[in-house]
């Protein structure tokens, strides 16, 4: 009877965790777990446009999570985003986030937020204070 050695099965092994790395890193941030605290603390700079529970020079938050896009009422949206289909879930919420010009073209917002993990934590704080 012949045994195999350890080092077959720990490069197996090692081989199935370098792929699972792969796999992990190669999906990116977007799903990060958000940091409501930190998303707080982001957020201030989207309240240069946004608030949570009014429109102001961009429509209000409250509620994003899950509602169509362009549906608040008494904010004047263009005409694309409006009419895009879109529903803000937390996916489509890191895409816009990510760059709102690639999602809808002629859109109002110009801001990005290019790190994942940033995104990742507002739209924690959104999900959590913007109900």
């Amino acid at each position: 009877m012949k045994f195999r050695s350890n080092s077959v099965h720990q490069r197996s092994f090692a081989s199935l965790a370098f792929a699972t790395i792969a796999i992990v890193c190669s999906t990116g941030l977007a799903h990060a777990t958000g940091n409501v605290a930190r998303g707080q603390t982001l957020y201030k700079g989207c309240a240069d446009c946004h608030a949570i529970n009014e429109n102001a020079v961009g429509p209000m938050h409250k509620g994003v999570v899950g509602r169509k896009a362009g549906s608040v009422p008494g904010y004047d949206y263009s005409p694309d985003l409006k009419n895009s289909g879109i529903v803000w879930t937390e996916d489509n919420l890191d895409k816009w986030l990510a760059g709102p010009q690639a999602m809808v073209a002629e859109t109002k917002m110009f801001f990005d937020v290019p790190e994942a993990q940033d995104r990742a934590d507002i739209i924690a704080y959104l999900k959590e204070k913007a109900r």
